[in-house]
């Protein structure tokens, strides 16, 4: 009798093939991965480091961001950290300060500020030119020269270093790029003097490339030029920057003009014919001057004698002495004693007294830097009565014509109400 088509061996092949399969089918849903102790540390330290780095990154860029949104210090007293500290020569020393939170500081190219410091359980004010530049305000530097037996010059050297904490205050001086408008410059400077120049220079050449610049600073030797190698970096970078020296004692130099890879050079002090050499278009360009007070006057006469149109001349310095003060029309003034009023403050102060010993003899708080009528710090305002004064340098004829004066230059010729 035939079938219809079933085989019995077809159908124990099949059924085992599907007995296999069921096989493979309960191993696959079986067998599980196994434990290891390792892995998992692996694991677990992988998103670790993850996590880590994540709130690092955050970290510095707010950091950043803090930096991008920092207020402005623009004028006062304020707390700074001293962050780096260098040699420029044998016997200068930089210092870069920073805020103790971040802030952009905001001066005028040429202004100085003045350190308030203890020394020896006293309280000292000295100022110094800012040797940077507020085209990059994140910081600022000063740049001090030792002085021999300089009290506060010693001080910073020797006792200020990397994490300090310094009070300053300022900044001051009208002796800079912007109160003082030039087409064409001539920065003339000798020893520390090249502190504002240099500051004006790296002002002009970040924000205003092209800047007509010549630049001629008195050295006694090579090794005593202060950021010479900046000062190079800058004349290579630019044509427009003619950067020269005349230096004191120098072996290698020859007579005349010495020409260098960035600079020219010449041996022996300024003259106007040394001048001339080396800036032969002097006379067209506005000057302006810092230095020690010998060259700063022995600059000021070759100057004058040349027929250089003075208005364009222009000077900073710490160390100048006061002028003689004018003399009063009321001769009886000169004879009697009138009343300072500094607020519930009331001091007489005799002929020969300036309202400076007045405040400080009521012991009320004053910066007085230079005590010669130069730096500015001590400027106050004179609500009434009258004074004569022999400095007002630094004071615009806005501020003299609001009343102001410089405590340490003037001297009052009826009772006075001061305004500090």
């Amino acid at each position: 009798m035939s079938s219809s088509g079933f085989s019995f061996s077809a159908a124990l092949s099949a059924a085992q093939s599907t007995k296999d399969d069921n096989k493979k089918s309960v191993a696959k849903v079986t067998a599980a991965p196994s434990f290891s102790m390792s892995g998992a540390l692996a694991a677990t330290a992988k998103k670790t480091a993850e996590v880590t780095t994540t709130a690092e990154t955050k970290k510095s860029l707010n950091a950043n961001q803090l930096l991008l949104n920092a207020d402005e210090w623009q004028r006062g007293e304020v707390q700074l950290r001293c962050t780096e500290k260098w040699h420029e020569t044998h016997d200068v020393v930089s210092f870069r300060f920073q805020g103790l939170t971040p802030v952009k500081f905001n001066y005028k190219p040429g202004q100085f500020i003045t350190f308030k410091l203890e020394i020896e359980g006293e309280i000292v004010y000295r100022s110094y030119t800012m040797s940077s530049s507020p085209s990059r305000p994140y910081s600022i530097v000063v740049t001090v020269k030792r002085i021999a037996g300089g009290k506060v010059s010693n001080f910073l050297a020797d006792k200020v270093n990397q994490g300090d904490i310094i009070t300053l205050v300022g900044p001051d001086g009208a002796f800079n790029l912007v109160d003082i408008e030039a087409e064409k410059y001539l920065f003339l400077s000798a020893g520390s003097g090249i502190t504002p120049m240099y500051s004006m220079s790296r002002w002009l050449l970040d924000t205003k490339v092209g800047s007509d610049i010549a630049f001629v600073h008195s050295a006694r030797t090579d090794e005593d030029i202060i950021f010479a190698d900046s000062l190079g970096a800058m004349a290579y970078r630019s044509a427009q920057f003619q950067l020269s020296y005349l230096l004191e004692n120098a072996d290698e130099l020859v007579e005349g003009v010495n020409h260098t890879g960035n600079d020219s050079r010449i041996l022996g002090r300024i003259d106007i014919e040394k001048l001339q050499a080396l800036v032969p278009d002097f006379m067209s360009r506005t000057i302006f001057v810092c230095g020690p007070e010998p060259y700063m006057v022995s600059v000021k006469s070759l100057i004058e004698a040349s027929g250089f149109e003075m208005k364009n001349f222009h000077q900073e310095s710490f160390t100048g002495a006061a002028k003689s003060p004018q003399s009063c029309t009321n001769t009886a003034a000169k004879a009697s004693n009138f009343m300072l009023s500094i607020n519930d403050k009331k001091v007489a102060l005799s002929a020969e007294q300036t309202l400076l010993d007045g405040i400080e003899s009521e012991g009320l708080p004053i910066i007085a830097a230079c005590r010669s009528g130069v730096c500015g710090a001590c400027k106050c305002q004179v609500i009434s009565g009258t004074t004569e004064s022999s400095s007002t340098m630094t004071l615009t004829a806005e501020e003299i014509a609001a009343g102001y004066v410089l405590a340490c230059s003037t001297k009052i010729t009826s009772d006075v109400s001061l305004k500090m």
